[in-house]
């Protein structure tokens, strides 16, 4: 005779529990104290339900916890809880009644989490170099910050982005992305200049020169590059604000930034860069963004801000390098 499948088909372990946050919670504590149709061991379970259900739970005797099919393999449940890393945390510190640590990657690395759950997270990309002769501000990376994402329990690689290195080319370079886990930040747009007006897209748009156009922005993580006049560049777009059109002989500002506080200290990051121009410079973005020049002496953007390199104005020289991103995951202890 058929074998009518156990377990319950029709309870999730709820992608939208920020909808839900009691029900669901509540519901994983009665998973983790009760259980769903609860089995002996795995191979008992894998016996009395030969074909699982995307969705389906049960839990286990032999290590009291619930679980959940997600059309693959059977995951731990996860609830509605918070995450946890296992990395030495950054900092820790209280708002609100509420007690938060955070980890800061610099630099590439792992986290790794040991309990599934929901961080929120902030991810910059690399920044876009400044153009020479006169050229545009870089563009700032992309800026992503996510509350309530969710973590698998799993060792998750981190990706710092860096800025685009300064040069003598009149192709700006553009920054990289940082990624973490399955979220990216887009890399910055490098500058236009002489011969190659237009901006480059990114995270934030390189601004143009001349007649110029800035590149385009990435929606949700920043804003395009302002238009060149002439010998005149405009600003990098930032996270915030669209980079400055430039008039002739004078740079445009780059756009600005935005602030977070994930680590409780307000830092405003994603800046875009000025402009270089003959007379006058644009000035850098609030975020890192560098100030542009009239000279062939470049305008770095600030580290691990993401932030736009400077444009110059000089023939000669380098454009200035982009800023590279940095990534901070902040979860509720």
């Amino acid at each position: 005779m058929a074998v009518t499948p156990v377990g319950n088909p029709y309870v999730e372990s709820s992608d939208r529990v920020s909808d839900y946050p009691g029900a669901s919670e509540a519901l994983a504590e009665r998973i983790d104290i009760v259980g769903v149709n609860p089995f002996a061991n795995a191979a008992a379970r894998d016996a009395a339900i030969p074909s699982p259900v995307q969705g389906q739970m049960c839990s286990l005797n032999d290590d009291n916890k619930g679980y959940r099919y997600d059309g693959s393999a059977w995951v731990l449940f996860s609830g509605a809880g918070p995450a946890n890393f296992t990395n030495a945390a950054t900092g820790t510190y209280s708002s609100g009644g509420i007690s938060y640590k955070w980890v800061q990657f610099l630099a590439s690395g792992e986290l790794i989490v040991d309990q599934a759950g929901f961080a929120d997270i902030l991810v910059v990309g690399g920044g876009g170099a400044g153009g020479t002769d006169d050229a545009g501000g870089g563009g700032a990376g992309g800026h992503l910050l996510i509350t309530s994402a969710y973590f698998a329990a799993a060792t998750h690689t981190v990706t710092i982005g860096a800025g685009a290195a300064g040069t003598s080319n009149r192709v700006a370079g553009c920054g990289n992305a940082s990624i973490i886990g399955n979220f990216a930040a887009g890399a910055g747009g490098g500058a236009g200049g002489f011969g190659f007006d237009t901006g480059f897209n990114g995270g934030s748009g390189g601004g143009g020169y001349a007649a110029g156009t800035g590149g385009n922005g990435t929606a949700g993580q920043g804003n395009n590059g302002g238009v060149g006049a002439t010998s005149a560049g405009a600003g990098g777009g930032g996270a915030s604000a669209v980079g400055v059109n430039a008039s002739t002989n004078n740079g445009g500002a780059g756009g600005a930034g935005v602030s977070s506080s994930l680590n409780n200290v307000p830092t405003t990051r994603a800046g875009g860069a000025g402009g270089g121009g003959l007379s006058n410079a644009g000035a850098g973005g609030a975020g890192g963004g560098a100030a542009g020049s009239t000279s062939g002496v470049p305008t770095a953007a600030i580290v691990n801000t993401g932030g736009g390199g400077g444009g110059t104005g000089a023939s000669s020289g380098n454009g200035g390098a982009g800023g590279s991103g940095i990534v901070i995951v902040r979860v509720v202890v």
